[in-house]
C-alpha cells in the first residue's frame, strides 16, 4: 500500500443474530408492517394523479397510515422513512431501464427485511471473542456472531464508522448486514500476472495457466436424500390441496424444511466462491473473463403449444446447473478484490472462446471431441489439451490483442426504449 492517497470505501459484513423467541417474533412484525407498508405505498401511487407522486405527499401519507393502522407502529419510524425512499429509488431504477416497475409484494414469496438506517442507533460493542451486541430499534439488545473486525469503540471515527445495518431473515434464522465506512490507501498496482479466467460446470473454474478450481457437491448424500424425500412429501400433499385452499401447516412446515436445505447448501456455494476468488485476487494482477449473459444462457426451452421446444428435460437440468454454480456472483467478487488489491478484471466476448484453438488460431469444426478434450483438426497443428484450459488460452489471447469490453459506469444492463417506459413513468 502506499501512503499517496486515501480513499473511502464501503462495505456490507453479514452476521448471524442469536434472538431469543420473542425477540425474533418483535423482527417479524417489523419485517410484515415493512412489507405493508410497501404496499400501502404502491396503493397510494397508483392512485394519486402524476403531479401528486413527490416524496413530501408520500411522506404525509405514511404518516398517517402510522397514526390510523396500529399494526404498523412497530415498525419504527427510520425504518418507515427508509421503505419509503427505497420505494422511490425503485421507480428511479425503472425510468433510467435498471429494472421492471415495482409491484405488490407477496407475503410469503418477499424476503423479509428491515432497515436500520443510523448506524449510531447500533451502539455495536464487542462483548466476547465470538459475539457481539448491538441495539436494534423497538427489539433492544441482542447477540450476533463477532466474524469480522468492525469499527467500533476507540475504532471508530468520522472515516471509519457503522453507517447503518438491515435486518435480514433467511430460512436459517435472523441476520444482520452492517453497512461500513472505511477510510484505506490506494493500493498500488498489483505485480501479478496476467490470466484467462473460463467458468464451466463439470470445471467451474480453469485458467489459462493450466489451474483449475474445483468442488464436491454442496449437500451430503444423506442431505441428497433428505431433499428429494421432502420434495416428493409436499408435492403429494400439495395434490390433495383444493383450488384456492390455504396452505395447510403441515405443508408450510414441509417448504420451510426445503428451504433450509437449500440455504444450507446456497451458504457453501458462497463459501467456496469467496475462498478461491481471494487466492485468485492475490495472486494474479489481471483476471479476464468472457462477458456472458446468463440470463439468455438459462432462458426455458419448452416453446409454445404451435412449436414445442426440443430436450426440454435436458435444457432444463442444463438451466439448474448453470445456476447452481452463480458465475455472475463469482465475477462481482473478483471485481471488488481485485480492485482493493490494485488488480483489473477485463471481460471479452464469448463467441468461439471454446471452439477455437489457442495453439494455431484456427476455428475447425469438431475439435471439441467430449467435454473436456480438445483435439484441433487443422492438419497443420493437431494440438491436444483440456477444452477449458484451450478456453482460458483464448479468452486471455483475446484481451492481449486489445479486445477488451469497455465496462459500462454502475451496473451492466440492457436499457429500454423511452417509448416502452411504463405508464406511470409518461
Amino acid at each position: 500500500m502506499s501512503d499517496h492517497g486515501l480513499e473511502k470505501r464501503q462495505f456490507g459484513h453479514r452476521a448471524r443474530l442469536a434472538l431469543n423467541p420473542a425477540d425474533a417474533l418483535k423482527a417479524d412484525g417489523q419485517a410484515h408492517a415493512a412489507r405493508t407498508m410497501w404496499n400501502l405505498l404502491h396503493a397510494w401511487w397508483q392512485m394519486m394523479p402524476k403531479e401528486k407522486r413527490t416524496l413530501a405527499n408520500a411522506d404525509v401519507a405514511i404518516r398517517q397510515a402510522r397514526q390510523d393502522i396500529d399494526f404498523l407502529a412497530v415498525l419504527p419510524a427510520q425504518a418507515a422513512q427508509a421503505v419509503l425512499k427505497t420505494y422511490f429509488q425503485a421507480w428511479k431504477n425503472c425510468w433510467d431501464g435498471r429494472s421492471d416497475a415495482p409491484n405488490f409484494k407477496a407475503r410469503f414469496r418477499t424476503a423479509m427485511t428491515v432497515d436500520v438506517p443510523q448506524g449510531r442507533d447500533l451502539n455495536v460493542v464487542r462483548v466476547h471473542r465470538r459475539w457481539g451486541m448491538a441495539n436494534l430499534p423497538k427489539i433492544g439488545r441482542v447477540r450476533f456472531r463477532w466474524t469480522k473486525d468492525l469499527p467500533v469503540g476507540k475504532h471508530a471515527g468520522k472515516d471509519n464508522r457503522i453507517t447503518g445495518a438491515r435486518l435480514v431473515k433467511d430460512p436459517l434464522g435472523w441476520h444482520i448486514a452492517f453497512r461500513v465506512q472505511t477510510l484505506e490507501p490506494q493500493p498500488d498496482p498489483h505485480q501479478g500476472p496476467e490470466t484467462g479466467l473460463d467458468v464451466g460446470i463439470t470445471v467451474p473454474l480453469a485458467l489459462s495457466d493450466g489451474e483449475t478450481y474445483g468442488h464436491g457437491e454442496w449437500l451430503t448424500v444423506g442431505e441428497q436424500a433428505r431433499l428429494l424425500d421432502l420434495e416428493q412429501r409436499a408435492a403429494r400433499r400439495k395434490k390433495h390441496r383444493k383450488p384456492g385452499e390455504r396452505t395447510s401447516r403441515r405443508l408450510r412446515h414441509t417448504y420451510d424444511q426445503i428451504a433450509g436445505l437449500r440455504a444450507k447448501a446456497e451458504r457453501r456455494t458462497s463459501d467456496w466462491q469467496h475462498k478461491t476468488t481471494t487466492k485468485i485476487a492475490d495472486t494474479y494482477g489481471t483476471v479476464v473473463v468472457e462477458a456472458l449473459t446468463i440470463t439468455n444462457m438459462v432462458k426455458s426451452a419448452k416453446g409454445t403449444l404451435d412449436q414445442p421446444g426440443k430436450n426440454v428435460a435436458q435444457k432444463s437440468g442444463l438451466n439448474r446447473s448453470i445456476s447452481g454454480e452463480a458465475w455472475g456472483r463469482t465475477v462481482t467478487m473478483l471485481t471488488y478484490k481485485l480492485a482493493r488489491r490494485g488488480g483489473t478484471l477485463a471481460k471479452v466476448p464469448a463467441p468461439n472462446t471454446s471452439r477455437r484453438c489457442s495453439a494455431c488460431g484456427l476455428t475447425t469444426p469438431g475439435s471439441r471431441e467430449t467435454q473436456a478434450l480438445f483435439v484441433c483438426k487443422n492438419p497443420d497443428c493437431g494440438w491436444t489439451g483440456n477444452a477449458d484450459h484451450n478456453a482460458a488460452r483464448n479468452i486471455l489471447h483475446l484481451y492481449r490483442m486489445g479486445h477488451a469490453l469497455i465496462p459500462a459506469a454502475g451496473r451492466a444492463v440492457a436499457r429500454r426504449a423511452p417509448r416502452v417506459k411504463p405508464a406511470t413513468a409518461r
